[in-house]
């Protein structure tokens, strides 16, 4: 494996080790936080601490970093995998400049989104922060498989990603709102987050095995993938 292969690992390895176990962890303080209420509601003593709710939210906001981060990382990797294989620093000087600058303000925008109190500011810095995210997926090089697009791993990184940011935007109205309004599309919108990740999971490991080793890109990148065919190559005669 060369250097480039070792950097595509770096995503899934990711995923695997930290986002994942990560993804477990606020699930189950989830679940935790969601039984204390109803007991409570219900009249009866609930045995689950009242510290679950508030590691619930942190590290619901680090599990928000987490996924962000690791979407950048998955897309910086062919995006910078295709500016150097075509030059395009020489090429398209512009191209390169403008994608540096959508990343370090995709990155600034989720920063502010952490620090913004007000609801307007909060919904500009989560509507910046995806759009990043967007404009950066779009760019050449990112494999997006759109005849596929219900199971494809970028769209649906992509939208759980996304509801990632609107769930951190929306944290504070939860407890501002008395009807649970928010806390019920909150609730809505993280389950079906947890089947994209599963989604991910499943897609993720399906795409490592369809992604070539970078000296046998020149071969494999011959094949007839609609049919499900390759070249021949040549016998080689006896000696």
């Amino acid at each position: 494996m060369g250097i480039a292969d070792f950097l595509g690992l770096l995503h899934p390895a990711i995923a695997i080790i930290f986002v994942f176990p990560l993804l477990g962890t606020v699930i189950n303080f989830a679940w935790q936080t969601r039984q204390r209420r109803l007991q409570i509601l219900a009249g009866s003593k609930s045995k689950i601490p009242p510290v679950v709710g508030v590691e619930h939210k942190q590290l619901g906001e680090r599990l928000t970093s987490a996924v962000v981060g690791l979407t950048l990382i998955g897309l910086s990797y062919p995006i910078g995998k295709n500016i150097i294989k075509n030059q395009l620093w020489n090429k398209a000087p512009f191209q390169v400049v403008f994608i540096l600058l959508i990343l370090a303000a995709t990155i600034a925008s989720l920063v502010f989104l952490y620090r913004a109190k007000q609801r307007a500011w909060r919904a500009v810095f989560a509507t910046l922060t995806g759009a990043g995210l967007v404009i950066l997926g779009c760019q050449d090089g990112v494999f997006r498989r759109t005849n596929e697009w219900y199971w494809s791993h970028y769209y649906i990184g992509i939208t759980a990603a996304l509801l990632m940011i609107f769930s951190l935007a929306v944290v504070q109205d939860i407890y501002q709102d008395k009807s649970n309004r928010w806390r019920i599309v909150h609730t809505i919108l993280n389950c079906i987050a947890l089947l994209l990740f599963i989604g991910q999971g499943m897609t993720g490991t399906r795409d490592l095995l369809e992604i070539p080793l970078s000296w046998q890109e020149p071969y494999i990148y011959q094949c007839d993938f609609a049919n499900k065919t390759c070249p021949t190559p040549n016998s080689v005669p006896p000696k």
